[in-house]
């Protein structure tokens, strides 16, 4: 397998040659006299051939040292340029973020909230990607998700915004057809309306106002991946459903649906934003993610500010 080439040698190299001596390429590197010298050394071991004639009062290229310097002081040109242009990268927002949200809060909540970021930050795209499954960040190459979840111990960075509360919701016509339960075990015989992607989706775990629990086996006519797919069979009538209330919020607030059993709760949830690390996060993603967290906090979020 053949070797990759000495960058640093080659870098050193180029500002020796530029300099005209060791001492200053030395002084202007930060590097002693020894390391520039055996740094030149290195490289000529790897070339076979000399790169300067030296003596003790002068210093002067070979003729393979004229040919190469040019090349090492390109290299060293677009390798300063590269670095430069990442450090102004890391300070000012530019260049693409990739993010995955779940698909009803980024439909509903996130693409809504894109477009007064992308026009206070022109310089930054966003590449959005919306599915209710967990993606593996690292390894499909994300920077950041909004995870909407009681999250798991991980190697992740995850940022707590807001609680997501999850109601038992049915349509005024279900009710009146079918009757009202008032704890979770009056849904036994009812038409239940489920999401598949809950690790038991056919059993519905509450907490009473004491502490006491109560789970319930469903069942009914409908089970989709996706809320916002139960959303037609929920307002026609044809069930009850556990939602998420940012999904719901505004069919309450308009009576297409009732909230029952409110002082039943389902176990809590939360709405992060993740990252794979803490360090080195730049500009770009550190200004999306304090958006983010600006829209979505508790006094911020739409579905749980109060009307007027």
């Amino acid at each position: 397998m053949s070797r990759l080439p000495d960058l640093e040698a080659w870098a050193i190299f180029a500002k020796v040659a530029e300099r005209g001596s060791f001492s200053g390429a030395a002084l202007e590197l930060g590097l002693s006299k020894a390391t520039i010298s055996k740094a030149v050394a290195r490289l000529e071991s790897r070339l076979g051939n000399r790169l300067f004639h030296r003596t003790s009062r002068r210093l002067a290229l070979t003729e393979t040292g004229r040919v190469l310097a040019e090349r090492a002081g390109q290299l060293l040109a677009d390798a300063e340029a590269a670095e430069a242009e990442a450090t102004a990268q890391s300070v000012t927002p530019r260049g693409r973020v990739r993010v995955t949200a779940p698909m009803s809060f980024g439909l509903d909540h996130v693409a809504t909230a894109l477009p007064d970021f992308l026009r206070a930050y022109p310089a930054v795209t966003v590449d959005l990607h919306l599915s209710d499954r967990v993606v593996d960040l690292v390894g499909e190459g994300f920077d950041l998700a909004l995870r909407i979840a009681t999250l798991a111990d991980s190697s992740m960075v995850a940022r707590r915004l807001c609680d997501v509360r999850r109601l038992v919701v049915a349509a005024p016509e279900y009710l009146a057809a079918r009757g009202r339960p008032r704890q979770p075990h009056d849904l036994i015989g009812h038409d239940c309306l489920g999401y598949a992607y809950l690790k038991t989706p056919s059993t519905w775990r509450f907490t009473g106002p004491g502490g006491e629990e109560q789970a319930v086996m469903i069942s009914g006519p409908l089970q989709a991946n996706n809320a916002d797919a139960l959303m037609p069979a929920l307002r026609a009538g044809l069930g009850i459903a556990v939602q998420p209330e940012f999904v719901v919020w505004r069919d309450l607030r308009e009576g297409r649906l009732d909230l029952l059993m409110p002082e039943w709760s389902l176990q809590p949830i939360a709405l992060h934003l993740v990252t794979p690390s803490r360090s080195h996060r730049p500009a770009k993603l550190t200004t999306l993610m304090e958006f983010l967290a600006a829209r979505f906090t508790t006094t911020a979020a739409p579905w749980i500010v109060p009307d007027g």
